[in-house]
């Protein structure tokens, strides 16, 4: 018998205010035009609260253990119930609880430490984020090279009315041949993206849990805070032992190798270190997000979580944000620490005015979590879109690199345009950027068909490396629409959107940012109809 716990994060949100009132402005994002590319060469406080604890709808799902075979993956479900159900932590063993905040506030959650006497076999919860479709996840897998019996732990929900009890259980399978079999496992099928939460067995060994005190900001009503793991001794997940292997004879360990003294290194010279970090890699670097909902409202955290979650099980190294608005730094900031990806941060300067961006890098200031920004960009085509002229882009790029310098941050600096602006003007910004940030879209030119989209843009950065000699060159908006009107040779459908991103990827996909993670609904149709149409991030 198996069992899931399945938390629907949409679900979760009942609404969500605007956090910054200026959100507003970013109707101006992307309104592409006739894009210059170059040619182609031919909160009130509220009171302490004593434990962590939480309220959620979970389905409950029955079924029975499976072999995964190389090819093919039978699971069947024998039945299920929905159920609403009380989640009740075991305070005695250091598990991680979620919390609900029902109001804004400051909270604080005391420290605390817990000892373990024995071994001890737990459920733990256990969460993945998933695309829509079908999905197996969960159960205990084990490797046997002949047909054997294994005998392994299981995490089990057994509700009881309107209560879940998740218990630890005993399984016995045979493994009627040599492979890997997955006991226990769990299927289901999603119409929407999902955050699945489900128990695993966990064993803590003896000794003593540490969690020091926390502090909490809930920036909205029903804020979700996941309390962390209190460290120590570490908890294990369990597998199904081995069988036995065949004894052997061993033969004597050889002698030790002799010594030798390792070679003093030249103390490196400062002017010998390279002048900003190495930005990119992999063959998916980053990807765009933007926090709205499809009427342009702000999403609230956990719709937030959710989507960066499902960002990090897509590849992606890091997310581009462009503003502040949102509570953007708050939410997908605190999303992006949980799931171990960067920042590429904005300021973003609109027909606001200088002011109004300066603002803007006053709450990078104050949020101030610099330790996972890869990049700061200054401005995203504020010259293409008639917000700034060079000079005013320039004075506004130094004074944020002062302040953020002041407040700690040694990263890169850069702003963002088109192909055409930086042939323009780009010689005006070389003292000021620490590397060449550009939006290269392929679609624009009507003489690129979607398979040659990554050559393109390939090419269009070489061109850029020239007008800054030594400085690198990152692609920090890219993709292709899968609608709207065509524009030549370039199609605009979800069949060519697919062709287009996988040769960007394959030419320049660790030095690019792909655009945009959603189907951007909340604009306007824009130049060639095509602004609501960049999602992609079903295609990775």
């Amino acid at each position: 018998m198996k069992g899931a716990l399945f938390l629907s994060a949409a679900a979760a949100v009942a609404g969500s205010a605007l956090g910054h009132a200026g959100h507003q402005q970013h109707n101006a994002f992307h309104k592409r035009g006739a894009y210059g590319t170059a040619p182609a060469p031919s909160l009130e406080p509220s009171p302490t609260p004593s434990a962590c604890g939480c309220t959620t709808k979970v389905v409950t799902y029955y079924g029975e253990p499976t072999i995964v075979e190389e090819k093919t993956t039978t699971v069947k479900t024998t039945s299920y119930t929905t159920k609403t159900i009380e989640v009740t932590p075991q305070p005695e063993l250091p598990t991680p609880v979620v919390t609900v905040y029902p109001t804004q506030g400051t909270y604080t959650i005391p420290a605390k430490t817990i000892t373990v006497t024995q071994e001890t076999t737990v459920p733990a919860a256990t969460s993945t984020a998933v695309s829509p479709g079908e999905h197996t996840y969960g159960g205990v897998t084990t490797v046997v090279e002949t047909a054997t019996t294994v005998t392994c732990p299981i995490a089990v929900v057994k509700p009881t009315g309107s209560t879940v009890t998740s218990v630890i259980e005993r399984t016995t399978y045979v493994c009627p041949s040599a492979g890997t079999y997955t006991i226990a496992p769990t299927t289901t099928s999603v119409p929407k993206s999902t955050v699945l939460v489900y128990p695993t067995p966990a064993s803590y060994t003896p000794g003593t849990y540490t969690q020091p005190a926390q502090t909490v900001t809930a920036t909205e009503t029903n804020f979700v805070y996941v309390c962390p793991t209190p460290t120590g001794a570490a908890p294990s997940t369990q597998a199904p032992p081995p069988p036995p292997p065949a004894p052997t004879t061993q033969a004597p360990p050889p002698p030790p190798a002799p010594t030798k003294k390792p070679e003093e290194k030249p103390e490196e010279k400062p002017e010998d270190k390279p002048k900003t970090p190495e930005l990119g890699g992999g063959k998916k670097w980053a990807m765009t997000y933007s926090p709205y909902t499809d009427s342009g409202e702000c999403k609230g955290a956990l719709a937030v979580a959710a989507d960066i979650a499902l960002i990090k099980l897509k590849g992606f190294k890091a997310v581009r944000v462009y503003g502040t608005d949102c509570d953007g730094l708050e939410n997908i900031g605190r999303a992006c620490k949980l799931n171990g990806i960067d920042m590429i941060i904005g300021v973003f300067l609109s027909n606001k005015g200088v002011e109004e961006a300066k603002s803007q890098v006053q709450d990078i200031v104050s949020w101030g979590k610099f330790d996972m920004v890869d990049l700061i960009v200054v401005g995203n085509e504020a010259i293409h879109q008639g917000s700034a002229d060079a000079p005013t882009l320039v004075g506004l790029m130094d004074y944020a690199r002062g302040a953020f310098k002041a407040a700690g941050y040694n990263g890169p600096i850069t702003t963002t345009e088109p192909m055409n602006v930086w042939l323009q003007h780009g010689k005006q910004f070389c003292n000021s950027v620490d590397v060449i940030g550009a939006n290269i879209h392929c679609f624009f030119n009507p003489q690129i068909t979607a398979g040659e989209c990554g050559g393109f843009v390939k090419q269009q950065m070489d061109m850029l490396r020239e007008i800054c000699p030594g400085k690198d060159v990152v692609n920090l908006e890219t993709g292709w629409p899968s609608g709207g009107s065509n524009n030549g040779k370039a199609i605009a459908s979800k069949s060519a959107q697919k062709e287009a991103i996988t040769s960007i990827i394959d030419e320049v996909g660790d030095k690019s940012v792909f655009f945009s993670w959603t189907n951007d609904l909340w604009k306007s149709p824009g130049n060639l109809g095509v602004e609501q149409f960049w999602g992609c991030g079903d295609v990775f």
